[in-house]
């Protein structure tokens, strides 16, 4: 059965009506098959969809990146990827389930990939906790991360979380810590490295893999700094007030992309990736595909700066900064005046000038 959300009623009675209209012994007699009208409302419904899709607003772009039938990490690590060996445990506490890893094949090459996993009905879900990752979820990846560095092969994670997990028992195991060493991990990695963004990409429990040379979304995912449920709560005590909080986060692939946070964004089916999963596999793979190739020619060195550069240029189009090409060195650069103070003999004079103020001072 399939799931419509709350602005898809339209959609959901025309999809009813041509089904009846394919299967005619479900109304009264029997009767021919009407081509005819079923064409002519398969045609309202694409306008419909289309009408629908090409104007959402950022909530409901939210609820489209929630939806259950949309396709998970496990689907695409499952139909894009050949010979996926699984690997787990982070070697100190115990396997995360919300985390899939493994190195595969990706059109005869390795790959180390990374897929934050919610599951595809409550069972599932439950054991995969959502797809929200805990400590030992993020040391896994870290793991893992560094030996796919040792050995050359390039990254590609898949982000699919609403956030890491606030258990008191993910905080006392050092869940913070845990973010913190992976995003630290990722951005001193010399392979490339791809996070694709298929639905939520929600807090540091995205961010902790999604510090690649290349963040990707998908047309209809999210990514933010908090849930708009959370932000609303936060700034106006009122839950209710999350359209109002997800215009304000600016957490669409449109408006990041055009922020620079992003890098591409993939198309989707008209109604979403749930609608059409082939035609959405296909997208992706010709995206992963030229984004690989792009990195072929690059050194470890070159790909690491690159990385580094991307981050540093964010938020700073319209600041004080002249030139963004080149700011791979973190040092603060020191302009003519300062160079003047650190003068030795500047120096000097200026201590022989404070000396004889004091003695002025005290005489008078």
């Amino acid at each position: 059965m399939k799931n419509y959300l709350n602005f898809e009623n339209e959609i959901k009675n025309l999809e009813n009506e041509i089904e009846k209209l394919k299967d005619p012994y479900n109304q009264e007699g029997l009767s021919e098959v009407d081509t005819q009208k079923i064409s002519s409302t398969q045609a309202e419904l694409d306008e419909k969809l289309k009408d629908i899709y090409s104007n959402l607003d950022p909530w409901q772009t939210t609820m489209v990146a929630r939806h259950e039938d949309r396709p998970k990490s496990k689907f695409f690590i499952d139909n894009l990827f050949k010979d996926f060996i699984s690997l787990s445990g982070d070697r100190h506490y115990g396997e995360d389930k919300s985390v899939l890893t493994g190195f595969a094949k990706f059109k005869g090459n390795s790959v180390l990939v990374i897929g934050q996993e919610k599951g595809e009905d409550l069972d599932s879900r439950i054991e995969r906790n959502f797809g929200m990752m805990r400590p030992e979820g993020y040391r896994k990846t870290i793991r893992l991360m560094n030996l796919a560095n040792k050995f050359n092969i390039p990254i590609i994670s898949f982000i699919d979380t609403p956030g890491a997990y606030p258990g008191v028992g993910a905080e006392e195991r050092g869940q913070a810590e845990a973010i913190a060493k992976s995003i630290e991990c990722c951005m001193e990695l010399k392979v490339p490295t791809i996070a694709i963004i298929i639905g939520e990409g929600g807090s540091g429990g995205a961010i902790a893999l999604a510090s690649s040379n290349k963040v990707i979304m998908f047309e209809n995912a999210i990514y933010s700094v908090i849930s708009p449920e959370g932000c609303a709560t936060i700034l106006w005590r009122d839950p209710k007030k999350m359209l109002d909080a997800a215009k304000a986060m600016k957490l669409s692939a449109k408006d990041l992309l055009k922020l620079k946070v992003i890098d591409e964004i993939i198309p989707e089916p008209l109604g979403g990736a749930h609608r059409d999963r082939d035609a959405m596999l296909e997208n992706l793979k010709t995206s992963i595909t030229q984004n690989l190739d792009y990195f072929k020619d690059l050194s470890p060195e070159d790909i690491a700066n690159e990385r580094k550069n991307k981050f540093l240029k964010i938020g700073r189009n319209d600041g004080f900064i002249s030139t963004t090409e080149d700011l791979s060195s973190l040092t603060v650069k020191i302009n003519k005046f300062e160079n003047i103070l650190k003068s030795k003999k500047i120096q000097i004079g200026i201590g022989i000038s404070v000396i004889l103020l004091v003695l002025i001072f005290f005489l008078i």
